[in-house]
């Protein structure tokens, strides 16, 4: 029979391991607070598996605005209000989930913050494990306290995958459209935005009718994001 002490040394191993990672992790946060990151978790294991990867860091100044607004219009209305968290859109994703499932219909709706992706993006593995979520938790946390929200969404445009081995603002605007980052059209940062919750499914300088419809809704959406203020404490 095994006892209180037998279960903790059992998970002494993964309670060791999950102290170091917080620690590395801390130990990168100070430091991508003014250094770029060389690569991530997600970009060695997708170029391991043979996707390649093309990864050209831009500052924020030589990204276009049109960008900036467009991630905020599909991904996270809310950027510049919130501290890392959008508790009613974490809420209606649960509500919608819990729907999906009684119908079975197995689509599950995420309600993660641009800070969150950052996090996931910069620290983490892919998946959906528990595990996973409180460390994104606390590396959000973290990151909003330590970089502020320029500098967040300077590495969630420089980090973020666009295609697949292709990550960042400048090499996606160089594969897609043959242009640099701070040089797209309006209609080219909403269609970098459209893509981005399956960027290795969707084609932006050929879109089908998916993508030039969610792209739509962006463009017109990034006027709100303009005139509302919306961006105000990236681009201001």
């Amino acid at each position: 029979m095994s006892g209180p002490t037998t279960i903790a040394k059992k998970g002494r191993p993964l309670l060791t391991a999950m102290l170091l990672l917080l620690l590395l992790g801390s130990s990168g946060v100070l430091l991508h607070r003014f250094i770029p990151p060389p690569t991530t978790f997600l970009m060695a294991s997708r170029a391991v598996g043979g996707s390649g990867l093309d990864y050209r860091w831009r500052s924020l100044d030589d990204i276009s605005p049109r960008l900036v607004q467009a991630v905020i219009a599909s991904e996270d209305s809310t950027f510049c209000a919130h501290r890392g968290f959008d508790m009613k859109a974490i809420e209606r994703a649960l509500k919608a989930n819990a729907r999906s499932e009684k119908r079975g219909s197995g689509r599950i709706r995420g309600g993660s913050t641009i800070s969150q992706q950052t996090a996931k993006n910069m620290f983490l593995w892919p998946g959906r494990d528990w595990i996973r979520k409180g460390l994104e938790a606390g590396y959000t946390v973290a990151i909003e306290t330590v970089w502020g929200k320029r500098r967040i969404m300077e590495i969630y445009l420089n980090v973020a995958e666009w295609a697949p081995g292709v990550y960042g603002a400048e090499a996606a605007s160089r594969h897609w459209f043959g242009k640099g980052a701070g040089d797209i059209s309006a209609r080219e940062a909403a269609r970098l935005a459209a893509i981005l919750p399956s960027p290795r499914r969707y084609d932006a300088a050929r879109p089908g009718p998916y993508v030039r419809r969610r792209a739509s809704r962006i463009q017109a959406a990034m006027g709100t994001v303009r005139n509302d203020g919306l961006a105000a404490c990236v681009l201001d």
